[in-house]
């Protein structure tokens, strides 16, 4: 419950006044698409869309990207960077996670990030946007929160990766704000200690139903997009569920539920999207690395 609630007072706290969600230093070079959702409601103050980052709003994962421009940096070594990638490899193929390595790589993330001050991460997070992810945003989904933003709706990323990455990202294509893993910092420098788990999973559930609370809205009314069967409990808390570009699970579960479907990938691009994106998850030592997350817990 604490990664949820810590998720949702990050994203409070650096979410756009909503005269801003559609701010100018959005990227508009990916706003047009062929199909657009048959709602929103325009003007329903009380409804608000939630997406999932990786492989729904961004081609591939963000911490990935995160990661990549980390390790250029020099912010950790290769052999770090070979054993991220590995764990993450062998969870995607095997389908389940292995509690020590998944402790081992959010330790050694953490320890990457710690001594750092979050300003210094920030602004090297705007950077890596821009080297690696300004061009990976599936132009189908970004119509997609397009559409909600124009009925005056507001829009919410909602992710594993580190809240200020994800909250770049929110920014830079003039979405309200970002849920994301949240890691502890005290006077602006990272400790190395998370705040609760990443927010993974059911950990995306709580945080939306928290933030939901907090804005007065009602998820009857909301929207939720995902690829990931790891994101049923978020699709299903809104009465507007939509599966983007979904694993195989999601999209047998989304098909018995009549949930909506869009797939803006093509041909052996949709079949091998998973396993790319899960080796750069791996990568890991820049995402989880950033890991995990980072959020001004206390000052």
């Amino acid at each position: 419950m604490l990664a949820g609630e810590a998720a949702a007072e990050a994203a409070r706290k650096s979410s756009l006044p909503d005269d801003q969600s559609s701010a100018t230093d959005q990227d508009t070079s990916v706003l047009t698409a062929t199909e657009e959702p048959p709602f929103p409601v325009v003007g329903d103050d009380r409804a608000a869309a939630f997406f999932d980052l990786d492989n729904t709003v961004m081609q591939g994962a963000a911490i990935f990207h995160f990661g990549r421009g980390l390790y250029k940096r020099k912010f950790f070594q290769r052999r770090e960077l070979t054993r991220f990638a590995w764990q993450q490899a062998w969870f995607r193929l095997a389908g389940v996670e292995d509690p020590e390595h998944m402790q081992d790589a959010r330790d050694s993330a953490l320890s990457i990030v710690k001594g750092h001050r979050v300003s210094e991460l920030m602004s090297i997070g705007e950077e890596i946007y821009d080297e690696y992810m300004a061009d990976r945003i599936w132009p189908g989904t970004r119509a997609l929160a397009q559409a909600h933003l124009d009925a005056g709706q507001r829009v919410w990323l909602v992710t594993a990766a580190p809240v200020e990455t994800a909250t770049i990202i929110a920014r830079r294509l003039g979405l309200t704000g970002a849920l994301g893993t949240v890691a502890e910092s005290v006077d602006g420098v990272y400790t190395g200690r998370l705040v609760g788990e990443p927010l993974h999973g059911p950990a995306k559930a709580e945080a939306v139903r928290a933030l939901a609370a907090a804005e007065g809205l009602d998820l009857d009314r909301c929207a939720a997009y995902s690829d990931s069967h790891n994101d049923i409990p978020m699709l299903s808390l809104v009465g507007h569920p939509y599966a983007i570009n979904p694993d195989a699970k999601l999209r047998k579960h989304a098909r018995a539920l009549d949930w909506r479907l869009r797939d803006y990938r093509t041909g052996r691009k949709a079949a091998k999207v998973g396993i790319p994106a899960a080796a750069g998850v791996g990568a890991l030592a820049g995402g989880t690395a950033a890991a995990v997350a980072l959020h001004r817990r206390r000052r």
